[in-house]
């Protein structure tokens, strides 16, 4: 299996530190509000990613993190009046809700920084210890000078860094590039006693702390958006590596591309998001799904008004070649080699889904039904290893795009109409019910078993 390597720049034979037990963490959300389709990306990918683990390893343990203490979730309880907790278990459930439309399996530890306070306070003490980090006005900061690797990852100048938008000057550090791992909070913020005062903790320093309690001192996979290598993972590499005394923190670094809209990459703070909740009154989850796994994972995905169509079409060929199944029992099976290759070279999914749509093509070919079995039940293999035919083809084509949507009940009654229309050489009017249905989103299709129809995005 080949991973991509953001440290190395290249693709990488992935050999995990134990062949047996694989250890994976994914930076989670900052639960202040709704995610956008933009953040679920992430969940999305590495989902795959731990499907195809779990097919050659016989533990993967996935760890991804909810970041319950911030800033921008103190703005949103101090503007509600209410407990920073209220504001964090709420959008941390409408996040869940989110991946589980989505089909992402739940991770095997979801920890919160809020319970894990006590294992970030050691690990800032241990870097106080071993000479990385100093108080100064009631901060604790990572002194970046005294690891020589700053910027690898990056691969960023030093001096370039400090220049960087998101780098806090203030006359307390030592260097301009000096980050927080520890900082006061005043009588009206919220607050935990620490040896250095009332305060909490800075960003970079929960995932460090959370991932060695979970998955010890070096991990196997750490993965995120591409928009986190600086200065997350790089500050989170090197507080770690220094915390553990010169110990590899990750082994494979992996980042997702942006999601684009546009030119522009999809943020809350540029205005041009689009939350799960509103792309599905437009398409069922899985259709979401198939959109974020059309692209590459590190390339950019450019969002369009045509993507979510185009995503249902996709689905609606697979289930339809899966309806033409639909008699068949299905029997153990293995994926596809080409679709399994396909994924573990660097998690190709737009090679793995031409590789289902392929089988889609040779189930309508096939004549025996020794061949038909065969493939339906690698399509469905296929679609377990990425996450998708997860429905019945009925229930696929049952579903509807809108609310408003056309009822089940009325569709038969129509076609039942066409029918009579069509048996009384009324074709003129068996046209018309065709084009009404059309109008109202229902393809229909006639084939000799009969007439099939199918809702459309």
């Amino acid at each position: 299996m080949q991973l991509h390597n953001t440290l190395t720049r290249r693709k990488e034979r992935f050999e995990p530190q134990d062949p047996d037990r694989v250890t994976m963490y994914v930076c989670g959300p900052t639960v202040y509000s709704h995610a956008h389709i933009g953040n679920m990306r992430p969940p999305v990918v590495f989902d795959v990613l731990a499907r195809v683990l779990r097919r050659r390893h016989a533990e993967v343990v996935y760890v991804r993190n909810i970041t319950d203490i911030d800033d921008k979730i103190n703005a949103a309880a101090e503007a509600e009046g209410v407990d920073i907790s209220v504001i964090a278990r709420r959008f941390e459930a409408a996040y869940l809700d989110d991946l589980e439309v989505l089909g992402v399996a739940p991770v095997d530890h979801s920890p919160r920084v809020t319970e894990n306070l006590d294992a970030i306070i050691a690990m800032i003490s241990t870097l106080i210890e071993r000479g990385h980090a100093y108080e100064a006005e009631g901060h604790v900061l990572f002194q970046v000078a005294t690891y020589d690797a700053y910027g690898e990852l990056s691969r960023r100048d030093t001096r370039e860094l400090i220049a960087g938008a998101r780098v806090e000057v203030a006359p307390y550090k030592r260097d301009p590039g000096d980050f927080v791992l520890w900082k006061p909070s005043t009588a009206e913020q919220p607050g935990w006693d620490s040896p250095w005062g009332r305060g909490r903790p800075g960003w970079h320093i929960e995932c460090s702390a959370m991932a060695a309690e979970l998955l010890g001192e070096t991990v196997d996979i750490h993965g995120g958006g591409h928009d986190l290598i600086f200065p997350h993972h790089e500050n989170e590499r090197a507080q770690s590596t220094c915390a553990h005394g010169g110990q590899v923190f990750a082994r494979y670094w992996l980042h997702n591309g942006y999601l684009n809209m546009g030119t522009q990459k999809m943020s809350k703070s540029l205005g041009n998001v689009m939350r799960v909740q509103d792309l599905l009154e437009q398409a069922p989850g899985e259709a979401i799904r198939m959109a974020l796994l059309g692209a590459h994972y590190r390339q950019p995905l450019d969002w369009s008004e045509d993507t979510l169509p185009q995503a249902r079409r996709q689905l609606d060929r697979l289930y339809g070649a899966l309806r033409d199944l639909e008699d068949l029992e299905v029997e153990a099976a293995e994926p596809p080699a080409t679709v399994v290759e396909a994924l573990e070279d660097d998690l190709n999914t737009p090679a793995a889904l031409a590789a289902l749509f392929e089988l889609a093509r040779e189930a309508n070919r096939a004549d025996s039904r020794e061949d038909r079995v065969r493939i339906k039940s690698a399509m469905l293999a296929a679609g377990e290893l990425l996450g998708l035919l997860g429905s019945a083809p009925a229930d696929w084509f049952a579903a509807p795009g809108k609310e408003d949507a056309i009822a089940e009940d009325e569709i038969e009654r129509l076609i039942e109409a066409r029918r009579v229309a069509r048996a009384e050489r009324d074709f003129a009017r068996a046209d018309a019910i065709r084009d009404q249905l059309q109008a109202q989103g229902v393809a229909i299709e006639d084939s000799a078993d009969g007439v099939r129809w199918r809702r459309v995005g």
